[in-house]
């Protein structure tokens, strides 16, 4: 048990593990401003096109039951934003990596004076041997 709770100690100290939680919570939050884009703004927008005064209203009854597609249609809609958003972030992270790798290495600095004089005395006795 004790070797159990070691394991999960290291597992739970690991950077990805507090990565992942930081994103968690971001993306919660950031779920939060999705949904409030696509309930306040884009469906009103869209509802108007519709006749409807909701996407949500949308439904049909078929004998006793009642299907609404609405609620299906806006949670479509509410995916392909929030896949398009993280498209776009992910895009612009890879973006700012390649700028990353791409930049060339700083010049290696300039030999000091003493490396100067060992350089030109193995030099010297490279020709004497």
């Amino acid at each position: 048990m004790k070797r159990f709770l070691e394991e999960f100690k290291t597992f739970a100290m690991r950077g990805n593990v507090m990565d992942l939680a930081v994103g968690v919570i971001v993306g919660g939050a950031f779920s939060a401003i999705t949904t409030s884009l696509i309930n306040d703004i884009i469906m009103p927008v869209v509802g108007i096109f519709v006749s409807e005064a909701s996407f949500a209203d949308l439904s049909v009854t078929i004998g006793g039951a009642q299907i609404t597609y609405g609620n299906f249609i806006q949670a479509v809609v509410n995916f392909l934003i929030m896949a398009f958003v993280v498209f776009c972030m992910v895009k612009a992270v890879n973006r700012v990596a390649r700028k990353k790798e791409a930049a060339p290495p700083p010049p290696p600095p300039e030999p000091s004076n003493e490396e100067k004089l060992l350089t030109e005395i193995r030099d010297l006795l490279k020709e004497k041997g």
